[in-house]
């Protein structure tokens, strides 16, 4: 992606989030790349690279574990193969098996499932493989520690026997030699101490001439003698002798494996380059998950549809200070490819500007970004960006002059895949002057079909912005109240300045506000105004639809509630019957042996039966024997546990009223009436009966016993 000016990058702030996604990189190498990270504008690398972050930002949430804690820096260790002759000590060569053993753990990681789950991860392997003979290699020379192993040559094996026998045989006669001295009390310490790789002990120095050896040095005080006692000369040299073979075999041993390593040198920078590659989308994903950051969809041609979106580093900071941040949504297309955005000072426009611009910028070197999932991103090919004090002093430009030169620029090389970005275009100038040259200008890159977003307090502009066909109008929200800007966004509207408003509020003479305000142009101050008052009236509706919204959504609860309890009274009252049906008594008993008489003559005169018609008259003596006795039965018994309780008053039903709803012979509280129907209250439980089934009752008073 090219972009104008140099410094570019730097006023979007972009250095700051690559200094963040440094601080992540465990590895020299996933440094270097995030040090080095570049602005692309071939899409599928651009899809790649954000589908590699979103996989190992989803490992992260799901507390999967990625096998890359072996990252090592091993670039002298890889160099050292390269070079004929060279050998690696112990140490380097197990970090090389390292190496290979991390490889072998991310294959391994990658089954069947995961290649399909982790598709974008699993591709940064698919053109390596992992070989088992490296760590075969070193695993024949060197044991667990790094120290070659005593079988890694038979002549090594040989030096390694003698030299543990003539060591064996050397403690044997230094113990003999230590008795001795000490019973002659010349032993200055008992310890052993070894001094230019020979053994020797310490004795008091008034007796160094009193044992035959040779003094290899004293102490600091001179009060201690270091001695090697002439019956150890001869065992020493043999052991001095032993160690020089044993180091010649050693470096012969390790330069044959750097050797058989080296024929691996390609496979093995491949690995290193995978585990940096590996740590470097790490860092992406942890830097991700900071500023909450996801995976928008990304498409090819120039144009963005940007939902809750957040300026990554202030959304950190205020983060971090317990302040609440206030997202955007911007939608920029063909038909509308060009915002003007207005409104008061420090309301936001500046950091709505570098809030879009930062996001294009982390999505096209491969960073997920801080938006909604549902937001839309373009791929453009380059940025242009006037942000702020741009005067030159190597030039002797004034700052106007220096805006017009980025002007310049702008309509020259715009194009239908440029991103600007101007911030107060056309100030440093008179006002009539300069918004005219600001009209020129915007008319021009809109014609370029290029995309951008300004930011204004010209009024001209913003009246332009409803002509000018792929011009739309923006504002930022001010609480003409608070005097408090709103940092929110609004779209389809031009802004006030509120310049006369914040006057007022902080208290400036009021004759001294009347006479600014016949200053300006009558036309210029009444639009403002209405501006103003468009801008506090939307805010009002604004503020109504929300406290709908809320009301809405009480309502739904409440409904979900009510749901709820009256499928539990359902239950309930099925539960009951249930139990009423279980509950048989003698009387029953007695009943159903003679209703089981009575269906033996019913199936007899059934079979009886000519014809359909004599038949359904026996059917129907079938129902009322079976059916509406048993119905009777239970009615009587509720409508007697009814009237004994309650009396019938009469008239016409109120709100408040007991009653009794003559189709089940409950009762209960009205509570409602809707044109002919009622809602009575049975319990916890909301009824809706027609009023003709209801009558008006009162409790019996209880009869008091004298």
């Amino acid at each position: 992606m090219k972009y104008f000016p140099e410094s570019a990058l730097m006023q979007l702030e972009f250095d700051k989030v690559q200094a963040l996604l440094q601080l992540h990189c465990k590895t020299e190498l996933g440094y270097q790349k995030a040090v080095n990270l570049r602005l692309h504008t071939h899409i599928d690398y651009v899809k790649a690279a954000l589908q590699q972050a979103h996989e190992f930002k989803q490992l992260i949430l799901m507390q999967e574990h990625f096998p890359n804690d072996h990252v090592l820096n091993l670039h002298t260790e890889l160099r050292m193969l390269e070079i004929e002759g060279a050998y690696l000590t112990g140490e380097q060569a197990m970090n090389l098996r390292r190496l290979a053993e991390s490889m072998h753990s991310i294959f391994r990681f990658f089954d069947h499932d995961r290649r399909i789950q982790y598709s974008g991860l699993a591709e940064v392997i698919n053109d390596t493989y992992y070989e088992k003979k490296v760590s075969a290699i070193i695993d024949e020379v060197l044991d667990e520690t790094g120290q070659v192993r005593d079988n890694a040559s038979p002549e090594l094996s040989r030096i390694r026997t003698a030299l543990f026998r003539k060591r064996t045989e050397l403690r044997r006669v230094f113990d003999r030699i230590l008795q001795k001295l000490q019973k002659l009390n010349y032993l200055a310490d008992q310890e052993e101490a070894f001094l230019n790789g020979r053994r020797v002990v310490a004795i008091y120095a008034e007796n160094k001439r009193m044992v035959k050896g040779i003094i290899h040095g004293e102490s600091d005080t001179r009060k201690t003698a270091f001695l090697e006692p002439e019956e150890t000369i001869e065992l020493n040299n043999d052991i001095q002798s032993l160690e020089r073979e044993e180091g010649r075999e050693v470096y012969r041993i390790l330069k044959a494996m750097t050797a058989s390593l080296s024929a691996y040198k390609v496979l093995l920078n491949g690995y290193h380059e995978i585990l940096g590659t590996y740590d470097f989308i790490r860092a992406k994903a942890k830097l991700a998950l900071d500023m909450d950051a996801n995976y928008p969809s990304v498409v090819p041609q120039a144009q963005l549809h940007l939902v809750q979106a957040y300026h990554p580093l202030l959304l950190i900071y205020n983060r971090q200070n317990n302040k609440p941040t206030i997202p955007v949504n911007i939608s920029l297309d063909k038909d509308a490819h060009i915002l003007v955005i207005s409104g008061p000072n420090a309301g936001g426009k500046t950091v709505t500007l570098k809030t879009v611009g930062l996001i294009q910028l982390m999505l096209q070197s491969g960073l997920l970004v801080p938006v909604h999932p549902s937001s839309q991103l373009g791929i453009f090919k380059q940025l242009m960006i006037h942000i702020g004090d741009t005067q030159s002093l190597e030039f002797e430009l004034s700052t106007y002059s220096s805006h017009l030169k980025n002007m310049k620029y702008f309509m020259e090389n715009a194009n239908g895949r440029t991103l600007f970005f101007i911030d107060e275009l056309g100030s440093g100038s008179d006002p009539n002057l300069g918004g005219a040259f600001a009209e020129v200008i915007m008319e021009e890159l809109a014609k370029k079909h290029s995309f951008g977003i300004v930011t204004t307090h010209y009024l001209n502009l913003k009246v332009m912005a409803n002509k000018v066909k792929g011009i739309i109008n923006g504002a930022m929200g001010f609480n003409e109240e608070t005097l408090m800007p709103m940092y929110k966004l609004m779209i389809g509207k031009p802004g006030s300045s509120y310049t006369f408003s914040i006057a007022e509020r902080i208290g400036l003479h009021p004759a001294l506000i009347a006479r600014a305000k016949k200053l300006v142009d009558e036309g210029h101050f009444q639009l403002d105004k209405l501006l103003n008052k468009a801008e506090q009236d939307l805010q009002k509706v604004e503020a109504k639809e929300k406290d709908l919204q809320k009301l809405l959504k009480e309502n739904e609860k409440l409904k979900r509630e009510y749901e709820i309890l009256a499928d539990k009274e359902k239950k309930h009252q099925q539960i009951t019957f249930m139990k009423l049906q279980n509950q048989i008594k003698e009387a029953d008993l007695t009943y159903l042996k003679d209703m089981e008489r009575k269906l033996k003559q019913v199936v007899v005169e059934w079979k009886r039966a000519n014809d359909s018609n004599e038949k359904e008259k026996v059917m129907k003596q079938a129902e009322i024997l079976l059916f509406r006795r048993r119905e009777k039965q239970i009615n009587e018994k509720h409508n007697k546990k009814v009237q004994d309780k309650f009396e019938e008053v009469g008239g016409q039903c109120q709100v408040g009223d007991q009653v009794k709803i003559l189709t089940n012979r409950q009762v209960g509280r009205l509570i409602e009436i809707r044109d002919k129907r009622g809602i009575v209250q049975l319990g916890n439980i909301p009824i809706n009966v027609k009023l003709s089934d209801l009558v008006v009752v009162q409790e019996k008073p209880t009869e008091s016993v004298d």
